[in-house]
């Protein structure tokens, strides 16, 4: 009778542990692909960095002028930037002229701040930028440090040109979002205007579904 009970209850504890085993794997593929699909959103763009002198207000509002003073003059200097790469080469041989223009604004408004700016890899935390968000992961920047930059950043995405100053509803604009599709992937596009930067469940269970056929 044991032996009977035991030969009935074999395929069921087998199915379980297949069942487990499954899960286990679709999780991990799962997690590489957000991995790289993040990796890949990180090598399609390049984002502005500002750092502020610190946290005072004034320093705070400084930071915003001198954004504004830049995102201007970049404005037609990247207009032709038809990739990361040539957006790299634009900026880098603009990057005296960029600091020119920061040290301008500063002192403009009574300050005597040094400025340095510098394109590099950063690491980025996941940031929502307007109503979408970007993993986290190291992304090319030009980034600005205004005095000991020790204070809040403010960023956005120079390409594509994404960039805008003022926005009082925080939605990205159509054309916005159309330069976005064009330069990222559906799935890449997807977890950038998922609600938190995450792979949303409809490209999971896209994934399931492979992982089965």
């Amino acid at each position: 009778m044991k032996y009977m009970n035991s030969m009935i209850e074999m395929p069921i504890v087998k199915r379980i542990l297949f069942s487990i085993l499954i899960g286990i794997c679709v999780t991990g593929f799962v997690g590489e692909y957000a991995k790289k699909t993040s990796a890949d959103i990180s090598n399609s763009v390049i984002r502005l960095h500002i750092l502020a002198n610190s946290n005072t207000d004034y320093d705070q509002k400084l930071k915003l002028k001198v954004r504004d003073r830049v995102i201007l003059y970049l404005g037609n200097k990247l207009s032709s930037a038809e990739s990361t790469a040539e957006t790299k080469e634009i900026l880098q041989g603009e990057l005296e002229n960029i600091k020119t223009v920061c040290a301008d604004e500063i002192k403009l408004n009574g300050y005597d701040y040094t400025v340095d700016a510098v394109i590099g890899n950063f690491d980025f935390p996941t940031k929502k930028y307007g109503d979408s968000s970007f993993p986290a992961g190291k992304y090319d920047a030009l980034r600005i440090l205004i005095g000991e930059a020790k204070g809040d950043n403010w960023w956005c995405v120079l390409y594509p040109q994404l960039c805008f100053i003022n926005n009082s509803n925080g939605v990205l604009p159509f054309e916005s979002r159309q330069k976005l599709k064009n330069v990222l992937t559906d799935d890449e596009y997807d977890i950038i205007t998922s609600e938190n930067g995450q792979m949303p469940v409809k490209i999971k269970f896209k994934i399931l579904e492979l992982f089965g056929k």
